[in-house]
């Protein structure tokens, strides 16, 4: 039986790669994106979020694997303005104002939002009879979110939005895309800052070497990356055994102080009490800082701190 119009999902790569010389940008990326759903792409700079991006978009072919929007080939879905896209690389127009722009924009497409409402959105009315090219970047980067809507787009596509943003400015942006969002439309949006993507996606999708390494809420990443982080003073004990201990995922070593991940810190605690080592004991629960370095780095190798280096 042929899935509906209304079951295919906005997003679906299978098996999608890309590669630039030896550079896997894209490596097998698996991924489905149901029609409604807020979803974040988290990573470091270089990870592969903006390359994943461009295959979705249609602005580069796959080397492997399929890409679809809409059930469909990408191209087709961006030319039937069913996408907005906000990239990090664009220049700004010279001698045309901001409302002259995003009416240019909005008119590419069959059902355009009206300009007023875009430029609203955007948190940019005022500027409507500013030139685009010269506007700061902060300002800039809120007229390229409005030509995002102009198309009042089915799947909203932003590639670090806020990355030229100050802080007021950020949660401007947020609540815009918010109000955007509860209109049924789809949002994908690539960040390095932990605390937006927690705050505004249904589905963090971290990202590190071109992989989708977790796929979860903020607590669902915490808890597979260790529920629990447990610290103490080593005051000259060795550490070899600490990874051997119940419940430990991880051992780092800050100083004189060695930090457990663990998944059962109850279990953890009583065999560190068992050792004596229990000096400066700190239990907290895994921050998503935490779990998206456990997710993306390799377990740190404990390494002598020199006393004048302290």
């Amino acid at each position: 039986m042929e899935p509906t119009e209304g079951t295919t999902p906005a997003v679906q790569l299978t098996g999608a790669a890309k590669a630039y010389g030896d550079v896997r940008a894209v490596d097998g990326v698996d991924l489905r994106i149901a029609r409604g759903e807020t979803v974040a792409l988290l990573g470091r700079n270089g990870a592969g979020k903006s390359t994943a991006i461009a295959l979705l978009l249609g602005l580069c072919p796959p080397d492997a694997g399929t890409v679809e929007l809409f059930g469909g080939d990408p191209e087709r879905a961006v030319r039937a303005g069913r996408v907005g896209a906000m990239l990090q690389e664009a220049r700004a127009v010279p001698r045309v104002t901001v409302g002259e722009l995003v009416a240019f924009v909005a008119g590419r497409y069959p059902a355009p939002m009206p300009v007023e409402q875009a430029l609203e959105l955007a948190g940019i009315a005022p500027l409507a009879g500013r030139r685009v090219d010269r506007l700061s970047g902060g300002q800039t980067q809120r007229v390229r979110f409005a030509l995002a809507l102009a198309g009042r787009p089915e799947l909203l596509v932003l590639d670090e939005p806020t990355a030229a943003l100050d802080v007021e400015a950020r949660h401007a942006f947020w609540r815009s895309m918010r109000a955007y969002a509860r209109g049924g439309s789809t949002v994908l949006f690539s960040t390095h800052y932990l605390e937006e993507a927690e705050a505004h996606a249904d589905r963090i999708l971290v990202v590190d070497r071109g992989r989708i390494v977790a796929d979860g809420t903020g607590d669902e990443l915490r808890r597979a990356a260790g529920g629990s982080r447990v610290s103490f003073d080593l005051a000259g004990r060795p550490t070899e055994d600490l990874t051997l201990l119940p419940g430990v995922r991880t051992l780092e070593v800050r100083g004189d102080r060695a930090v457990l991940r663990s998944e059962d810190s109850d279990a953890t605690v009583v065999a560190l009490a068992r050792l004596g080592a229990i000096r400066g004991l700190e239990v907290a629960p895994a921050s998503l800082d935490d779990a998206f370095l456990a997710l993306t780095t390799p377990a740190p190798v404990p390494v002598p701190v020199k006393e004048n280096a302290r």
